[in-house]
Formats: C-alpha cells, structure tokens, sequence
C-alpha cells in the first residue's frame, strides 16, 4: 500500500508530471529540465527526487552530470506511465517544449566549440 501511495503521491503534482511528459521524448539531463520549466535547480532536482523515489525514473550519471529517462522497470509503471502521457494534452507543455528546443540548438553550439577545445560538459558552460 505504502507504494502506491507514494506513485499516487509522486503523480499529483502539476511539476512532476511536466517532468514526465518531458521525458516521454527520451533521455534528458537535470540541465535540459531545468532550461524547459525555467526553475531554478535544486527544486527540479527535488521534484526529480519524488519521482525515483517512486520508482518512475531512472538515473543515469556521466561524469558530474545526471541524465534522467522515465522507468520501465515493471509493467504496471509503465502502463500507469503510458496512460498518464496518453491524457496530457500537448498544449499543457507548448512553452516548457519550445524553452526545451531553444536550449537544445544553444547548448549544441556550445557544445561543438568545447569539443574543438577538447573540453566538453552537458550544458556546454
């Protein structure tokens, strides 16, 4: 029971799922997330921490930096997961998506002048 209250506990924030629907295109790392829902760090950081502490999302580090996906580990996550994404409607996220492109094509220059130098972080600073 303790579980499932904590899935139904980690879903009813209006952050949490943005997070969700975000990550239903693939991985992203704490950076994109943050540049998408234009908050600052550490509250991302905590509303991330709800949703692994809910088994889901996975974790992913490389390097200092930490990539997040949504969990596939166990049929009914993943249904729960699926249905939640299905009922969003795309124009909830129209803004967070398009700060979330913007950061992308950004921290892909940032990125190709990095590797010229030999240097090379996820948000390119």
């Amino acid at each position: 029971m303790e579980e499932l209250l904590q899935i139904m506990k980690a879903l009813s924030d209006e952050i949490r799922l943005k997070i969700v629907k975000l990550l239903e295109g693939g991985e992203l790392c704490v950076c994109d997330i943050v540049a998408a829902l234009d908050m600052v760090q550490p509250k991302v950081s905590f509303h991330l921490a709800a949703l692994k502490e809910a088994g889901l999302i996975r974790d992913r580090k490389e390097g200092k930096w930490t990539h997040y996906s949504l969990s596939d580990a166990d049929m009914f996550r993943r249904f729960l997961l699926s249905a939640i994404l299905e009922k969003m409607p795309e124009v909830e996220l129209s803004k967070e998506k398009s700060r979330l492109v913007n950061f992308m094509k950004n921290k892909g220059a940032k990125k190709i002048s990095f590797i010229k130098e030999r240097k090379r972080n996820c948000c390119g600073k």
